[in-house]
């Protein structure tokens, strides 16, 4: 726990770990290992979340080669708290395969999938609203009205506030650029909904 605690930046008191802040630092280590371990980047400078989870958790440098034992290690930590299957990572993998072809193209790219994931998240909570505050127990019908919700947002055109079809169209042009399917956006937005349920509510006294 203390490692995780030092990897997080939290003391123990504060909201524990395997939260929604820690799901989305492990999604950014993962982006920069597989970043490292695709186009060869040695400069962990490039890379601040790699640079804070390696330091922390003491990964080792597989074959001389950043980026190989840390996708790993981050894999396997997500497995074991979030439950992510393997075709979520491929996926990422495919992304940066696709986008990423030397130094040049990283920045411009993590740019893009953190305008994505936080438009995606906007809409997602402007279009599902009242259906968020489904008690946490019932999983399934969330994930079930979550992979809905996705979905309509590639084949519903008659959406009628202005604000939200300019918030699809942009989502449906991240989607071409980044390439992520419509079960991997659905999984993103799931994991991000119920995390977001356990977080403690803020102290409403303290709020004038």
């Amino acid at each position: 726990m203390e490692i995780f605690s030092k990897l997080f930046g939290k003391n123990n008191k504060e909201v524990k770990v395997g939260g929604m802040e820690d799901f989305m630092t492990l999604i950014r280590v993962y982006f920069q290992a597989s970043l490292a371990a695709g186009i060869g980047i040695n400069n962990l400078g490039m890379l601040p979340d790699l640079r804070t989870f390696k330091a922390t958790l003491h990964v080792p440098t597989l074959n001389n080669k950043l980026g190989l034992g840390e996708k790993n290690h981050c894999k396997k930590m997500m497995k074991e708290i979030y439950g992510i299957q393997d075709d979520f990572f491929k996926e990422i993998d495919q992304s940066i395969r696709k986008n990423c072809h030397k130094l040049q193209d990283v920045q411009p790219y993590m740019i893009q999938f953190q305008g994505f994931s936080q438009d995606i998240m906007m809409l997602m909570g402007n279009l599902m609203k009242f259906k968020l505050r489904l008690p946490s127990f019932m999983k399934k019908t969330i994930h079930s009205m979550t992979a809905k919700t996705v979905k309509n947002l590639f084949v519903k055109n008659d959406y009628s506030d202005p604000s939200v079809v300019k918030a699809v169209m942009a989502i449906r042009q991240y989607e071409k650029r980044l390439g992520f399917s419509e079960k991997w956006i659905t999984e993103f937005v799931f994991n991000v909904v119920m995390l977001a349920k356990k977080e403690p509510k803020p102290d409403t006294e303290t709020v004038k």
